[in-house]
């Protein structure tokens, strides 16, 4: 690559990154020989249920279903073959698909059984894919499954009525946890329960600052290696000692980098956002970009781990103001625990800023100085397409350049004409006057 402006040199924490995903996935494949039980799911943002439950592993179909994708394109056709066959179409959200299908073919890539699920409690998110997961390994081997709401609403937030909604997740919560300890005969651990709180309250903070170094020209890291990172904690389930240390040395080491001019991209002219995942099986389109000098700095979703930000009066990108916990208010009992657990996690909600306050994409480019953006208009799954039309109207009204390009789901390739959309960046980016180096 040409005309280097800042040095370049491969994250050191990216091994330790790898070693944390590998080992949850080992603890998946492994539950029912250690006799641990495994939950379906379980990222309901309120209650770390592997710390809280000794003997409980959690799988979520999310980082899962992507890594199919990512690592072997052939199977995760053939898994999604076997969903559709079943009568599942190709509406139903990829991630999805590939677990369905994994699950009815009865083994896994490495040809290792299909690990079954003991009990599941769906995601409460208003993607229309998270509660229907549920209920398929329900169906498939019957287990207890617990749903729930997350409601949500237009308007301006209301205080009085975050808390009337945060009460009825509060009994909902207490009842899941109750039936899982008289059905499975297992402890909840209120102890570990609060640590866990205490850790992910740090890890929000480090988080945090690793958002904020993204604002940086030249950017210390790019959206396709922040994705190494960002489910660690979240969607992939780490010990709270070993989840803190990670984020803080992950946050440091981007600080590091800021210092001493270590770019993620050498040759940084141009940068670019997305809204919500990439098409896993085909992220080269990054490395691509980087021949034009244009790094991506990620998006709401990748930035999921910092919480609710916005743009400040003075330029830059901090934490949006939460709902107040009641002042004095001191963790005594389980349900005190729930409470504050979930109106934390209410906070938290990147969806609200999504779908109810679009000013959030235009507050994000400016934050993160973007060019432009791309797009994806997703065929499956409501929670990846809906508003990208508004909000790509929104951010060319503030002057960034949008594209929007079409695909099935960031697990499914099947309607991703990948041709199409390498000769769609050469368009978008010559269209700005911009040419590859080597060019």
């Amino acid at each position: 690559m040409s005309k280097q402006l800042w040095e370049t040199r491969p994250l050191e924490i990216w091994g330790r990154a790898k070693a944390l995903r590998a080992r949850w996935q080992k603890s998946i494949d492994e539950s029912a020989e250690q006799e641990n039980l495994l939950l379906a799911h379980g990222n309901t943002g309120e209650v770390d249920w592997r710390e809280s439950f000794k003997g409980l592993n959690i799988i979520e179909d999310n980082p899962v279903g992507a890594m199919m994708a990512s690592v072997s394109d052939s199977f995760a056709r053939k898994a999604r073959l076997a969903s559709e066959i079943r009568g599942w179409g190709r509406e139903i959200c990829g991630y999805v698909q590939n677990c369905w299908g994994v699950q009815f073919l009865g083994y896994q890539l490495d040809n290792s059984p299909f690990p079954l699920r003991d009990m599941c409690v769906p995601f409460s998110d208003p993607c229309d894919q998270h509660t229907k997961r549920g209920q398929q390994c329900m169906d498939f081997s019957p287990i207890p499954r617990w749903g729930g709401d997350w409601m949500m609403y237009l308007g301006e937030r209301d205080p009085q009525r975050e808390v009337e909604m945060i009460e009825e997740r509060v009994y909902n919560t207490l009842k899941v946890i109750d039936d899982i300890e008289r059905i499975f005969g297992i402890e909840f651990d209120d102890e570990k329960f609060v640590e866990s709180i205490k850790a992910h309250r740090q890890v929000g903070e480090y988080a945090l600052k690793v958002t904020q170094s993204m604002t940086n020209i030249p950017s210390p890291l790019g959206q396709k290696d922040l994705y190494s990172f960002y489910t660690l904690g979240g969607l992939t389930k780490v010990a709270p000692d070993e989840l803190v240390d990670f984020w803080k040395s992950f946050s440091d080491e981007l600080q590091w980098r800021i210092d001493n001019h270590i770019a993620a991209v050498g040759n940084e002219r141009y940068r670019w956002m997305e809204a919500h995942p990439s098409p896993w099986h085909y992220l080269r389109y990054y490395r691509y970009m980087e021949q034009y000098g244009a790094v991506c700095v990620g998006s709401q979703y990748s930035h999921m781990m910092a919480g609710p930000i916005e743009l400040k009066p003075d330029g830059t990108m901090d934490r949006r103001e939460m709902i107040p916990r009641p002042a004095g208010t001191e963790i005594r009992t389980r349900e005190d625990a729930v409470r504050a657990a979930l109106t934390e996690a209410r906070g938290h909600r990147f969806k609200d800023d999504e779908y109810f306050r679009l000013n959030a994409i235009t507050d994000f480019a400016k934050g993160f100085k973007v060019n432009g953006a791309l797009m994806p208009l997703y065929r499956g799954g409501v929670g990846c397409t809906l508003t990208r039309k508004e909000q790509g109207l929104q951010l060319s009204e503030i002057g960034v350049r949008v594209m929007h390009y079409e695909g099935s789901q960031p697990g499914d390739r099947t309607d991703l004409d990948e041709r199409r959309f390498m000769d769609q960046l050469d368009t978008w980016m010559e269209g700005q006057g911009l040419r590859k180096f080597e060019e």
